[in-house]
């Protein structure tokens, strides 16, 4: 080969680029994404195929709204399969048992006193595809994690959430 091959590429394309970051992901996390990703590349793809082989027999294309949503749906599907990929690519499954227990940090489980409130709430941070509030599981990425990740045992922190300003005072569990 011969030649200056960086040239070809530009230090504008790579700024154009997202750079992917690293996922942090529970070995719960990362089974649950792939499965998905699986089934969306199986399943999903199968589907969606068949949509647009039964939207394509009904005639001309260029007024067939079932045409058009089934390619719609399908871009959808592609964004969520490449996202999926990127994820999985990127992730550093972490164990709970490995993590340094003396401070806030992902996948730790917290009992927090919302002083306004006078109320108890139990957390595990986790990332934010793992986030799930209705089971307890929130992003180190929300509001709440935020001011939790890196907070010691009795800390207390004040919590800008979009409606209104909290206190709050962390206690650290054992996984």
């Amino acid at each position: 080969l011969q030649g200056d091959w960086s040239s070809d590429v530009c230090s504008s394309d790579l700024e154009d680029r997202p750079m992917s970051k690293v996922q942090y992901l529970s070995q719960e996390g990362y089974e649950k994404l792939d499965t998905e990703l699986k089934d969306l590349k199986t399943r999903g793809r199968r589907e969606i195929a068949a949509d647009i082989a039964e939207a394509r027999a009904k005639g001309d294309l260029s007024e067939n709204a079932e045409y058009d949503a089934a390619k719609e749906a399908q871009g959808h599907m592609e964004d969520r399969i490449t996202k999926l990929e990127d994820i999985l690519a990127n992730a550093r499954i972490i164990d709970a048992k490995d993590l340094d227990l003396t401070k806030v940090r992902i996948l730790t489980k917290v009992t927090i006193l919302n002083k306004k409130m006078n109320k108890e709430m139990k957390y595990t941070l986790v990332s934010a595809n793992e986030a799930d509030f209705a089971k307890g599981k929130i992003s180190v990425d929300s509001p709440i994690g935020k001011a939790l990740l890196g907070t010691e045992i009795g800390e207390t922190v004040e919590v800008k959430v979009p409606a209104r300003s909290e206190e709050h005072t962390s206690e650290l569990q054992s996984p």
